[in-house]
């Protein structure tokens, strides 16, 4: 697999160049909205947007063979951009603690915002805000933010990126001009998937096919093993199941921040292995239950701080008693 440079360092050409469009029209007419509502699946590369947006409003020399955003890497704004170093740019995500990284942006960083805007520019004609993303709010932050969208800065731009816009406050949505990043076609992101790892092509149509259109989503899902969880899944379903030792392995992968992922991974594909199987016929109630809990349980999981193993175990046994209804 490849390094994956973060959106912060990264300067290609996004695929859709329409949001880019839309967004130096505005610039170029002189009606810059204050803020940006960047939506889309994860993995689009909103972001990387934000991020090539944020150099140019903040002066970084333009590379159009980048793109329409497109700057010099070399620039001394793109170097501090880099290395979060500009002063007029202020970036919101969730911090890591301990080696953990917390559920949500909180609300001392979201308070953050009124003071930054507060002050004049000091290198550029912009101060620059970017929070990655704003499904991570919680109720608190998401109110303090909401302040600074209520008295728009002089010279103060905001980018939101969204993957999930429906869940962020309506007051909020209302308040900023959306940018919406379109799905790939499943062949585009199979031949980029090729491009960035050398994956065989049916592995990356397979991976393509789970991605939901999203390039970054595919190349995640194959760092995590999606194509091996996959055929397991497939197998637990269709009955040529692994053995107990195998499903044990697996079930020691669950632990920790990774293993939650790990577990709803596994669930997705189970999910999609059991709508084929309904599909074919036979017992479609058993199967119906069984798809209904897998796609409850993992949040159920995650919210209820259940043990990831018995879950897992548990679900086995509903598939088990499907193929044998």
């Amino acid at each position: 697999m490849t390094d994956r440079p973060s959106p912060r360092q990264s300067y290609h050409a996004l695929k859709d160049e329409a949001p880019e469009a839309a967004f130096l029209e505005a610039l170029d007419r002189g009606r810059l909205h204050h803020a940006w509502l960047l939506t889309g699946p994860e993995g689009l590369g909103k972001a990387t947007f934000a991020y090539r947006a944020a150099r140019r409003l903040l002066g970084a020399a333009p590379d159009l063979r980048r793109g329409l955003l497109g700057s010099d890497p070399e620039d001394r704004v793109s170097r501090l951009v880099e290395q979060d170093a500009h002063p007029d740019l202020l970036v919101l995500e969730r911090q890591v603690e301990g080696g953990k990284t917390k559920k949500s942006i909180s609300v001392e960083e979201a308070r953050a915002l009124p003071e930054f805007f507060a002050k004049s520019p000091s290198m550029a004609q912009h101060r620059v805000a970017i929070v990655d993303a704003a499904d991570d709010l919680n109720i608190n932050s998401a109110n303090a933010l909401l302040k600074t969208l209520e008295e728009p800065p002089e010279r103060g731009v905001l980018f939101l990126v969204a993957h999930s816009p429906a869940r962020l406050l309506g007051t909020i949505r209302s308040r900023c001009r959306r940018l919406a990043f379109r799905p790939w076609s499943a062949a585009s992101v199979a031949e980029w998937l090729m491009t960035q790892t050398g994956l065989a092509r049916a592995d990356a149509e397979s991976l393509a096919a789970m991605s939901g259109g999203s390039p970054g989503r595919a190349l995640q899902l194959a760092e995590e093993g999606a194509l091996e969880i996959d055929a397991t899944a497939r197998a637990l379903v269709e009955g040529d199941a692994p053995d107990d030792a195998e499903m044990l392995r697996f079930a020691d992968r669950l632990k920790g921040a990774e293993g939650q992922d790990r577990l709803e991974l596994m669930f997705a594909r189970l999910s999609e292995a059991v709508r084929r199987r309904a599909a074919q016929g036979g017992a479609p109630e058993a199967w119906a239950r069984v798809w209904d809990r897998l796609t409850q349980i993992p949040g159920e999981t995650a919210g209820l701080n259940l043990d990831r193993a018995d879950v897992l175990f548990s679900t086995l046994a509903e598939i088990r008693r499907a193929r044998a209804s």
